[in-house]
């Protein structure tokens, strides 16, 4: 899946927060679930526009930047 197809930003939704695509969740709601202990499947459960593909997409994709060989390139886009 396409990263397009996973995310999306405007500014006419929610001030260009970061959300899934198609929705008005923002994708830092999924990581604070997350980090809370509480399930992709209960984050589904309370956000059913967001689909189980585009939460695991979403995820990989955490992952593959995450775990970058080029940590370099990583910091320069979020400094």
């Amino acid at each position: 899946m396409d990263l397009k197809d996973i995310i999306s930003t405007d500014i006419e939704v929610l001030g260009g927060q970061t959300v899934f695509k198609g929705t008005r969740v923002p994708v830092e709601t999924l990581f604070d679930h997350l980090e809370a202990g509480i399930t992709i499947d209960a984050f589904l459960e309370d956000f059913p526009s967001v689909t189980k593909e585009q939460a695991v997409a979403l995820l990989e994709y955490a992952n593959k930047l995450l775990n970058t060989k080029n940590l370099d390139q990583l910091y320069a886009a979020v400094a």
